[in-house]
C-alpha cells in the first residue's frame, strides 16, 4: 500500500460517532438460547452478561448500500481501505458496572489508529475504534475493537504457521459450529459478512475450507464458559485475540485455567492448534 493511501486512511483518526440504543428482551433472550443456556426469561433490570452488548448497536446499512461480501460498501465511519478482506481480530473491554436490561444507553465510537503492515500475504491494515458505553449512571463499558483488512491470497503463497494450543486447561467444553449456530449468530447481531452463512461464496470466492466461525462468537463462548464454571463471578476486564480462523466443518474446543483473579481462556480446534486467546480478569 502506497504512503499516499496510508495518509488518506490516517485522516480518520480521531473520527466519532454517537449513537443510542435501548437494551431490549428479545435478544438476550435469543442469545440465551443460541448459546443453549437455560437462562430464565431476562426481566427488566437483569445485568447483561459480557459481551452481550454486542447484540445492541448493530450496523443498520440500507441494502443497497452493501457491498459484495456482505458488509458495508467502503467509507463512512471507518475508513475506506482498499483491501477486500475484513476481519474482526480481537479486543479489549473494561467493564465498570452492569449494563442492564430495559436501560437506554449511549455509545460514542472514536477511530483510535490506523496502521499498515507488510505480512506473509500482502499488507495488512489494522483500524483501532475505541467504544465508549454510558447509561443513566455514568460510563459502564470502554471497549477497543480491532479490526483487520488483507489482501487476498495470492496463489502459491504460504500459509501462516499454526501455534500449538495448551493442553493444561482445568475446564472446558466441546463446541459443533453447525450452520444453524453461525446464521443465528449473524442474524442476532445483523451481521450480513457472507463469509458466515455462505457456504459457495466463502469456499469458491474466497477460498475457505469451509463457513467462518465469528470471532465475536467464539469470544462470547470463552466468557459463556467461564459463567458456567465461575458463576458467581464478575468480569472486570477481558481481552482477546484471534489466532486462526475457526471453520464450521469440525468441532473445536474453548478452555480455561484459572489462577487467582486471572482466568486465561483460549479455542483450540480439532487439529490442536491455537485459535483464539483470551485473559479475563474476575473478582
Amino acid at each position: 500500500m502506497s504512503t499516499p493511501e496510508l495518509s488518506l486512511l490516517r485522516d480518520w483518526i480521531g473520527r466519532a460517532e454517537t449513537r443510542a440504543d435501548q437494551l431490549t428482551v428479545t435478544p438476550v433472550a435469543a442469545l440465551s438460547a443460541t448459546l443453549d443456556r437455560n437462562d430464565p426469561w431476562p426481566a427488566p433490570g437483569t445485568a447483561l452478561p459480557p459481551l452481550w452488548h454486542w447484540l445492541f448497536f448493530t450496523p443498520l446499512t440500507r441494502h443497497g448500500e452493501i457491498g459484495e461480501d456482505g458488509h458495508a460498501k467502503r467509507g463512512g465511519f471507518l475508513p475506506p481501505v482498499p483491501l477486500p478482506r475484513r476481519m474482526w481480530a480481537g479486543g479489549r473491554l473494561d467493564f465498570l458496572q452492569p449494563l442492564r436490561v430495559g436501560e437506554s444507553v449511549t455509545r460514542v465510537s472514536t477511530i483510535k489508529d490506523v496502521t499498515v503492515k507488510e505480512g506473509r500475504s500482502g499488507a495488512l491494515v489494522f483500524v483501532c475504534v475505541r467504544h465508549e458505553f454510558s447509561n443513566a449512571q455514568g460510563l459502564a463499558l470502554s471497549e477497543e475493537h480491532d479490526i483487520v483488512y488483507r489482501d487476498a491470497p495470492q496463489p502459491g503463497a504460504p500459509a501462516p504457521e499454526p501455534n500449538a494450543a495448551p493442553r493444561d486447561e482445568q475446564f472446558s467444553r466441546e463446541i459443533v459450529p453447525d450452520p444453524v449456530l453461525l446464521f443465528r449468530y449473524s442474524a442476532l447481531t445483523f451481521n450480513g459478512h457472507r463469509i458466515h452463512y455462505d457456504r459457495s461464496y466463502v469456499t469458491g470466492v474466497e477460498g475457505y475450507p469451509g463457513l467462518i466461525v465469528h470471532g465475536p462468537l467464539i469470544a462470547t463462548l470463552l466468557l459463556d464458559l467461564l459463567r458456567r464454571q465461575l458463576p458467581d463471578a464478575r468480569v472486570q476486564r477481558f481481552s482477546f485475540k484471534a489466532v486462526r480462523p475457526t471453520f464450521d466443518i469440525h468441532p473445536f474446543t474453548v478452555c480455561g485455567k484459572r489462577d487467582g483473579n486471572t482466568v486465561t481462556l483460549w479455542g483450540r480446534d480439532h487439529e490442536g492448534w491455537l485459535t483464539m486467546q483470551a485473559t479475563a480478569e474476575i473478582e
